[in-house]
């Protein structure tokens, strides 16, 4: 309980044994800066990082996301750094999607 306090985060003991104790409150990670932008493949939005306690370091500032509604059940979010080329883990099954925006999902995405 101290350490999750003591980064920040809400100490919440549940009697649900699959939910965590421990989680980020509402004033760490990112918020939106600007306007989400539409896409033929789904949208993307520009994320500016909130000025909290770093959990893990060397936190990106600005953070491009990228949504693809690929299918009805299956939705791709890729989170980019527009500022510096990073390593991408090459995946044999997941290649580039060029299909237009999937109706009718089965999700719903809320920034």
């Amino acid at each position: 309980q101290s350490l999750c306090e003591h980064r920040g985060c809400c100490w919440s003991p549940q009697s649900d044994p699959g939910v965590p104790w421990c989680s980020f409150s509402f004033q760490h990670g990112y918020r939106l800066d600007g306007a989400r932008r539409d896409t033929e493949q789904g949208f993307e939005a520009s994320l500016r990082r909130l000025q909290t306690p770093s959990l893990f370091g060397s936190d990106v500032g600005t953070v491009q996301l990228q949504a693809q509604f690929q299918t009805p059940a299956r939705l791709r979010l890729q989170f980019t750094d527009p500022k510096k080329q990073r390593f991408k883990v090459p995946h044999e099954h997941v290649g580039p999607f060029s299909g237009t925006a999937a109706t009718n999902t089965k999700y719903g995405v809320k920034i």
